[in-house]
């Protein structure tokens, strides 16, 4: 296609008569640089306002609403709106949250700015941070009630955002080091932009062929963008749009990038961060409050200890920032409330990543085809796991809302048309990877791939229909 170029501006972005929309769309942000840099900023304030103001709120009186009580629409919109929304954008738009408008991204940046700049550590370099900080938050988050009560999301929110900050400012040289190895969700938006039905497309054929020398992009999470292939780690903040002509924001299939990854691109952390994070811990700390096996296994053990005399684990005496410890909403957790949460989201949360694992190894192993690992095939779970994210999240969402009477006859249909999207669209990726060609064991691998499924899919419906 011939392309019909009008004028060049002070970026150096071509303005192009004939560009697509999105390319336009990419451009514009890398011309509108300033003013998403002002977005970030405005987004920080409000962020904070929101964060520490709540921490400090008494309780709020019975009759509160979310419109006239500052605590009340601060934990809606933390919980309610912001990460559920976030999780979803992901999936629509890539990691757009972290490039435009992510508070800590732009603080950890800021502060890299105008810090130390040492050399990263090799420490920070190791690739099992997304899990370890991921599992870590989740489960700390459950003990403290970080959905419920504001000090306990200060803590954990404020907390992350200082050592973004801290991180910046020693290791940053202006760059996002802490959301490219340290932040506890970097491993799910990875994940999660894998289906992102737009990405930026990198040419390289293009990019070798213009030979002018021009400054190298800022790429704040230190991306090699010239050979950048997936959208993982992009944070499709629109600074290389066009860069060399070669970088444009572009349609594609869902499936595509998946699809197209070959064994050696996938890491087996990547693959362990979806099967015992994003699946085996995330369901379990959604479901825990809601199971029946946990008030069993409470009670038996609470049972076993008034038998033997034994009532250190009964007390609740904890500090509000290990277990949660609001008396005057009647919400106190024992020592032993907190040993059955732990037992209930590490103990299930490891078992049904490790029930997910052998399925999903099995049928690599079935489908026996040298482009085909275990951790490759694991891949194709993501969009169920994205949909169990989502699903999870706006639990709490919900609650608010019905809380404020809101109707809510539609939400079964909708959980419904969600947890089958997620799950077809896993079903078809296991089926374009395993079924390379019509003989039994492809066929048969297929059918073990649609376990997991099966198996996540059980759970989310005892939990919604059951």
């Amino acid at each position: 296609m011939n392309r019909m170029l009008t004028a060049t501006d002070r970026t150096g972005v071509k303005k192009d008569a004939d560009t697509p929309r999105l390319a336009k769309i990419g451009n514009s942000m890398r011309r509108h640089r300033t003013a998403i840099l002002v977005l970030q900023w405005i987004v920080v304030v409000f962020y904070f306002f929101l964060l520490i103001i709540p921490g400090f709120m008494a309780l709020p009186p019975e009759d509160a609403h979310l419109y006239d009580n500052l605590r009340l629409f601060a934990q809606f919109l933390f919980w309610g709106i912001w990460w559920p929304f976030v999780m979803l954008s992901t999936m629509l738009l890539g990691r757009v949250w972290c490039g435009v408008f992510c508070p800590e991204g732009a603080l950890t940046e800021f502060a890299g700015r105008h810090g130390l700049g040492r050399s990263i550590p090799r420490w920070m370099r190791w690739s099992g941070w997304p899990l370890t900080a991921f599992v870590c938050t989740t489960i700390y988050g459950q003990l403290i009630s970080v959905y419920d009560y504001p000090k306990a999301a200060l803590l954990i929110l404020g907390g992350s955002s200082v050592a973004a900050v801290v991180v910046g400012f020693v290791y940053g040289k202006g760059k996002r080091v802490w959301c490219r190895y340290l932040c506890p969700a970097n491993g799910v938006f990875s994940l999660l932009a894998k289906i992102a039905p737009v990405h930026f497309r990198v040419n390289e054929e293009a990019w070798k062929r213009d030979t002018t020398r021009q400054p190298m992009v800022d790429c704040a999470p230190l991306i090699d963008i010239r050979h950048m292939k997936s959208a993982s780690a992009c944070h499709a903040c629109g600074r290389c749009s066009d860069f060399k002509g070669a970088v444009t924001l572009a349609a594609r299939s869902p499936a595509s990038e998946i699809l197209n990854t070959n064994n050696h691109d996938v890491k087996t952390e990547e693959a362990l961060m979806l099967v015992f994070g994003v699946i085996g811990i995330a369901t379990a700390a959604f479901q825990w409050s809601a199971s029946a096996y946990l008030v069993e296994m409470k009670t038996a053990m609470a049972t076993w200890l008034i038998d033997h005399n034994s009532f250190f684990l009964l007390q609740d005496d904890a500090p509000w920032w290990l277990l949660t410890h609001y008396p005057a909403a009647h919400d106190v957790f024992t020592w032993l409330d907190g040993i059955c949460i732990l037992i209930f989201v590490v103990g299930g949360g490891s078992a049904l990543g490790l029930a997910v694992l052998t399925a999903v190894w099995l049928a690599a192993r079935l489908a026996n085809h040298p482009t085909l690992s275990w951790q490759r095939l694991a891949l194709s779970l993501v969009p169920i796991a994205g949909a169990g994210i989502f699903l999870g999240l706006s639990m709490l969402t919900l609650s608010h809302l019905k809380a404020e009477r809101i109707p809510l006859e539609w939400v079964p249909a909708t959980r419904a048309i969600l947890l089958a999207t997620g799950s077809g669209f896993s079903a078809y990726l296991g089926w374009k990877l395993t079924v390379v060609r019509f003989s039994v064991r492809p066929l048969l691998a297929f059918s073990v791939s649609l376990l997991p499924i099966v198996l996540i899919d059980a759970i989310w419906v005892a939990i919604f229909f059951v």
